[in-house]
């Protein structure tokens, strides 16, 4: 239930507080005094756009907060968000003048989408426009479904997601057919390429060490040209040369010729003989590696070639791998990682056909579950169509259209996440008429007063429906349990002008009606009718004062003389018409 509910700085209302009783509340005034202020204010509430200029003018921002009682289940929702002990809960809003806005649930920052989370839980709008949402086939399918019996909210939820694994199979099967149609011109070009990279066998210092080892080949000549004319001068291979070991082994014989004479030569010839040994054995190692020069470069770098450790061979490995690079992303791990990718994608498209197969199978397990799904919500939907047309005649009847006919029809449709069925309210106002959609026939009275009489339907106590229920035939859902209320049993009903285009006797029974939801959960009610404002359990009025700069606007809760003043008014009387006055404590009297 709100219990109080406070404005300021909102449009005309600088501010307002209006302290509301259980029952039928009821708010009047003149035309634009602001009465579709407090309408914008609770739809603010409930987490609604704020409108441009609504902030009063000269007020920095505006501010809207309702106070209610705290309905055990949301008390858990809420959970750590609320104090222990909280009775009640505050929401609120800012609306600062540039347009910003900021929500408080609790006391704490919120956000919009919570207030609208949050507050559909304890406020329920019907204004004119949602009088229209009437006609809308998605709206009167969610009213249906909101009358159907058991556990259609776990119904809908498996069709929701037995029609979402179905379209994403679809997605998936379409994906497998494609990939399969380009299937063997990519596998081809994947095969080519992946040849390609294994044939060079990479690793990532490949490469480097490749590079190395061109380096090294690269100056051979320049190797063996060094190592040469070291072997040319200490032993030439031409006969017409001589060498530093020749040198050295003539020297040596011409001491050993004197050897034994004087110790310390015979120590110097000794030396003699050490260079000369070691100059013809360094002589012979670098005429060993001019010859071995170039195998001994590529055997230590180019073991891997299997081939000649040649130059050109090295020039050519480079070539390929310097390709491949350019071609898959500019270094050897790119190459490496394209190679997983490509392994990859060649896996998936080997196995093409055995996915079109599997992926085939779970679709058509999907479709049949998605079948199941739209066929219970059906049954469900069909059984309760019964009732609530019935009951919702009932409620027609009482609202002075007792002549009228009201069915509800259902059509089967493509399947979708609320399964396979659209709806249609049909009405017939007046007898000898054919039916027609509710958008068609409905004027603006019938369309309020069809709405109220949904809208009695859908708040009717559980233990109602669960007799009605009851009595009907097994085929209407005999021994299910009560339907699903579309709007939260202790939710605060709220009515903006319901009583558009109705007057007269027509008037006072949407009155009744309003109050009789009253005696069973509070009401709220924008109203211009004297009848329906002269059964209200609590009365407030707006008044706009125009001398003031700019106008203002402010709400007052009346006492029952002022009551009857404020019935003389809609009335249409001067306040001193005894006639007037007399008919409106009478209208007060039959409250």
């Amino acid at each position: 239930m709100l219990q109080e509910l406070r404005v300021e700085n909102l449009l005309l209302i600088e501010e307002a507080q209006l302290r509301l009783a259980p029952g039928l509340n009821v708010i009047t005034g003149e035309t634009g005094a602001g009465k579709t202020v407090l309408a914008h204010a609770l739809d603010l509430l409930l987490g609604g756009k704020a409108r441009s200029g609504i902030v009063r003018p000269g007020a920095s921002e505006a501010y809207v907060e309702g106070t209610f009682d705290l309905p055990d289940g949301l008390r858990r929702q809420l959970g750590e968000r609320l104090s222990a002990d909280a009775q009640e809960l505050t929401l609120a809003r800012r609306v600062s003048s540039d347009g910003r806005t900021r929500a408080y649930l609790g006391g704490r920052a919120a956000s919009a989408h919570e207030l609208r989370d949050i507050g559909g839980a304890l406020l329920a709008f019907y204004g004119q426009h949602e009088h229209r949402k009437l006609t809308l086939a998605s709206a009167q399918l969610q009213i249906l479904d909101g009358q159907c019996a058991g556990a259609h909210a776990a119904r809908l939820s498996a069709c929701a997601q037995a029609f979402a694994r179905t379209r994403a199979l679809e997605a998936s099967l379409q994906e497998l057919r494609e990939l399969a149609a380009q299937r063997e011109r990519e596998l081809d070009l994947l095969a080519f390429e992946l040849g390609e990279i294994d044939a060079l066998a990479l690793d990532e210092s490949d490469h480097e060490r490749l590079l190395a080892a061109r380096g090294r080949l690269r100056s051979l000549d320049a190797l063996c040209s060094a190592a040469g004319a070291g072997a040319d001068a200490l032993a030439p291979e031409s006969g017409e040369a001589v060498g530093a070991a020749q040198l050295l082994a003539a020297a040596g014989a011409r001491m050993d010729a004197v050897a034994s004479i004087d110790p310390a030569l015979d120590a110097l010839a000794e030396r003699m003989r050490s260079l000369l040994i070691e100059s013809q054995d360094l002589a012979r190692e670098l005429h060993d590696y001019c010859e071995r020069a170039g195998e001994h470069a590529g055997e230590e770098v180019l073991g891997q070639l299997h081939g000649e450790a040649s130059l050109d061979a090295l020039e050519a490995r480079l070539a390929a791998v310097e390709r491949l690079t350019r071609k898959h992303g500019g270094s050897v791990r790119a190459v490496l990682d394209y190679a997983q990718q490509a392994r990859a994608r060649h896996d998936q498209l080997a196995g093409v056909e055995g996915a079109l197969a599997e992926t085939g199978e779970r679709l058509q397990a999907a479709r049949a579950e998605l079948q199941q799904g739209v066929l219970a919500l059906r049954r469900a939907r069909h059984a309760a169509a019964k009732r609530f047309a019935r009951d919702v005649r009932e409620q027609l009847a009482a609202l002075a259209m007792g002549e009228a006919s009201f069915e509800v029809l259902l059509h089967e449709r493509d399947a979708g996440p609320t399964g396979g069925d659209a709806v249609e309210f049909m009405l017939a106002p007046n007898p000898g008429v054919g039916a027609g959609p509710l958008r068609e026939i409905a004027s603006g009275g019938e369309l309020s007063r069809v709405m109220l009489a949904i809208m009695s339907v859908a708040s009717a106590a559980p233990s109602r429906s669960r007799d009605r229920a009851a009595g009907d035939d097994a085929g209407d859902g005999a021994g299910e349990e009560p339907p699903n209320d579309a709007t939260p049993n202790d939710a605060t009903l709220v009515f903006d002008e319901v009583d558009a285009g109705i007057g007269g006797h027509t008037a006072r029974v949407v009155g009744a009606r309003l109050r009789e939801l009253g005696e069973r959960r509070q009401v709220l009610c924008i109203t211009h009718l004297p009848q329906i404002a002269s059964l209200g359990a609590r009365h407030f009025s707006i008044v706009k004062d125009t001398t003031a700069l700019p106008t203002r606007a402010s709400v007052v809760q009346l006492g029952e003389g002022d009551v009857v003043s404020e019935l003389v008014r809609m009335l249409g009387a001067d306040s001193d018409d005894t006639t007037a006055r007399r008919h409106a404590r009478d209208l007060r009297r039959a409250a």
